[in-house]
C-alpha cells in the first residue's frame, strides 16, 4: 500500500500518552512547518496510519489498548504498509528494546529524554531518505523494462522496480529499509562496506555515536531471511571489525 496523498506539508503522525511529550513535540513539529495528527493509543495510531497515510511515525512504545511494537508491526505488516517511515521513542533504553523495535519494521529508535533537536534531525533524515526512494520508484516505473533494475549476485537477485528480492525462485518478504541495506550492498558485489558508510549513505544519519548496533541488528534480520544456513552465510558476510559485503561466490 503506497502513499501518494499530496500535500504541501509533510504530516507527521505523533503517537504518546503523555501530554507533555505529544505537546512537546506537536509544537515543535509544527514550528518546523509540519503538520501532525495526533493518537494517544495504539488502536486509534493503527487507525489513522491507514486513514490518513502520514508521512512519517513517531511512535511511543507504551501506549494503551496496543503497545507501540504491536502497532508497527501491524502497520508493517498486517497492513503491509511499508513506505511510511516509523521512529520509535521509547522510556526504554536497553539493548534488547531497540532490537525488538526495529525487527517489528521501525526505521528508527530514540530513547527518552531526548533532545528535541535530535528528533527533529532523525525526522528530516528519515523523510528525506523516504522522499529519495519515492522518486526512485517513480522513475523506474516511468521506464520500460530495463536491465539495469535488475540487480543479480549469485543466488540473490534484486528487482528494483518490483522492489523484491529473490533468492533462487523464492520471493524473500523484506522491509523497506532491509532491501536499501541489501541494494546497496548488492550494488557493489565483493566489495566491504562499513557500518558508518551505511549509517550515511542509506540511513543518512550525520553522527553516528549509539546508532552503530543499528546496522548489526537490521544485518541480522536480513541474514534470518534470505540465509538457508545463518550460522554459515553464502551470500551476506561479515567482515569482522570492518563491515558487511555481499558475494558473487556462493
Amino acid at each position: 500500500m503506497e502513499n501518494n496523498v499530496e500535500r504541501e506539508k509533510k504530516l507527521i503522525l505523533v503517537v504518546d500518552d503523555e501530554r507533555n511529550i505529544m505537546d512537546l513535540l506537536v509544537f515543535n513539529l509544527q514550528k518546523e512547518g509540519y503538520d501532525t495528527i495526533e493518537a494517544y493509543d495504539g488502536i486509534t495510531a493503527v487507525d489513522l496510519a491507514l486513514k490518513e497515510k502520514p508521512d512519517l511515525i513517531l511512535l511511543d512504545i507504551m501506549i494503551p489498548k496496543l503497545d507501540g511494537i504491536s502497532v508497527c508491526k501491524k502497520i508493517r505488516y498486517a497492513l503491509n504498509i511499508s513506505n511510511i517511515p516509523i521512529i520509535m521513542i521509547s522510556a526504554r533504553d536497553t539493548e534488547s528494546d531497540k532490537i525488538v523495535g526495529l525487527e517489528m519494521g521501525a526505521d528508527d529508535y530514540i530513547t527518552k529524554p531526548f533532545q528535541i533537536r535530535e528528533v527533529m534531525a532523525r525526522i528530516k533524515a528519515n523523510l528525506r531518505k523516504a522522499e529519495l526512494n519515492s522518486n526512485m520508484e517513480i522513475y523506474q516505473n516511468s521506464k520500460q523494462e530495463d536491465k539495469s533494475s535488475i540487480i543479480k549476485v549469485g543466488d540473490l537477485t534484486l528487482d528494483l522496480k518490483k522492489i523484491e528480492v529473490r533468492v533462487k525462485d523464492e520471493v524473500i518478504n523484506l522491509t523497506k529499509k532491509e532491501f536499501d541495506v541489501l541494494k546497496y550492498l548488492a550494488s557493489q558485489p565483493d566489495q566491504v562496506v562499513t557500518r558508518e558508510m551505511l549509517l550515511r549513505d542509506v540511513w543518512e544519519y550525520e553522527e553516528y555515536v549509539g546508532a552503530i548496533r543499528t546496522i548489526d541488528v537490521t544485518m541480522n534480520r536480513i541474514r534470518d531471511k534470505i540465509e538457508k544456513d545463518k550460522a554459515n552465510p553464502k551470500i551476506l558476510i561479515t567482515k569482522r571489525g570492518v563491515g558487511y559485503y555481499v558475494t558473487e561466490k556462493g
